[in-house]
């Protein structure tokens, strides 16, 4: 049972909208379209703002329709209602290209376009952003698991398509489906792991530690410092971490749990070193400049692990989507500022569950 809002919009001259009659005759015209597609139409209220008109209907089933035209000649028609399991939707996404198309041709419109239904409630969510704040809509169908850690919210919700999909606060993180995000992040094929120590930051899904494991390696650390979403995927995600986060020691690795940053002081107050640093943490921030709390800790990261890698030891990290190459840009300047003089490659693939191009960045020491 969720809320269903159908949103259409189109264009018609601006002097259509600016002259009195022609705005008249406007609005006949919408009013006359909506009664052939909505039995018991009727007007509730209408209003003028900042040179825009503005009607609201009441239609079938407890729906509300909003109109509003723009002085720009912009039309927007939504549609809201309630949709009960049982019941058929008021409106199919046929039936709402019909609308369309009858209130271009009535209206003799310039253009046109119709949304797919926006569905909010529910026992899960739906929508997703992509790095850039582009609005994805996933195929899932049910809630897995579901908590609150004194970090943030933990939800394992089920894709048709990617399977099992790890969600932190309201964030898609991993799914079934993101082998490939694994394996571009650790340079699978690239990189020799082979009697390396590794240390992974972040991490708490399992699906690096898993990998690396396979790889044959002297031992790995993993700091993580959210034992729900650990567990929470030991459960649910076994197809991507596998047997490995059902204990906390195996015989070449040891999950901590705690803050990856008091751990690494520590290895750096130990002068421990090892092979590979790996940054499964925050995304890079988005942002017009590089300042606030996020690019604090990215920095305080970045700091922290030159200090604990061997000479010729990489950190291995993820950046953020393609599409923010701004962001991407000011990482890059903060990684010429460290306290060591640093190089760096990338590498990008496309990840299933984020819908983009992802950038990947492997730094070393000059």
């Amino acid at each position: 049972m969720v809320a269903h809002t159908v949103l259409l919009d189109f264009t018609v001259s601006t002097n259509v909208i600016a002259d009195a009659d022609k705005r008249s005759n406007l609005k006949s015209t919408i009013a006359n379209v909506l009664n052939d597609h909505f039995n018991g139409l009727k007007p509730f209220t209408e209003a003028n703002i900042d040179g825009s008109f503005i009607i609201l209907y009441t239609g079938p089933r407890g729906s509300l329709i909003t109109v509003r035209g723009y002085p720009e000649g912009l039309v927007t028609i939504n549609v809201e209602y309630y949709k009960r399991d049982e019941d058929d939707a008021l409106l199919t996404f046929e039936s709402t290209r019909d609308l369309e198309t009858a209130m271009q041709a009535a209206a003799t419109a310039t253009r046109s376009h119709t949304l797919a239904t926006i569905k909010r409630g529910g026992p899960f969510e739906r929508y997703f952003p992509t790095s850039d704040e582009r609005l994805l809509e996933y195929d899932i169908d049910k809630l897995v698991f579901e908590a609150r850690s004194p970090y943030q919210k933990v939800q394992i919700v089920h894709s048709k398509s990617l399977g099992n999909l790890l969600v932190l606060d309201e964030l898609q993180n991993m799914s079934e489906a993101d082998l490939i995000y694994t394996e571009t992040l650790m340079q699978r094929g690239k990189e020799n792991y082979v009697g390396k120590e590794i240390v992974i930051l972040g991490g708490g899904d399992g699906g690096l530690l898993w990998e690396l494991l396979k790889e044959k390696p002297k031992h790995v650390i993993m700091l993580e410092i959210d034992d729900v979403v650990i567990k929470a995927c030991s459960q649910h995600m076994r197809s991507i971490c596998g047997d490995c986060l059902d204990k906390k020691k195996g015989d070449n690795y040891e999950i901590i749990v705690g803050d990856c940053v008091k751990a690494l002081t520590h290895m750096i107050e130990e002068g421990r070193q090892f092979d590979y640093v790996f940054g499964d943490l925050t995304d890079i921030p988005i942002s017009t400049t590089p300042h606030g709390d996020a690019w604090d800790f990215i920095r305080l990261i970045l700091n922290s692990t030159m200090k604990v890698l061997k000479p010729s030891g990489k950190y291995m990290t993820h950046g953020n989507g393609a599409s923010c190459p701004e962001a991407l840009s000011m990482f890059e300047e903060e990684l010429s500022q460290l306290s060591v003089p640093v190089k760096f490659k990338k590498d990008h693939a496309f990840i299933p569950s984020f819908f983009e191009d992802w950038i990947f960045y492997q730094v070393s020491r000059k």
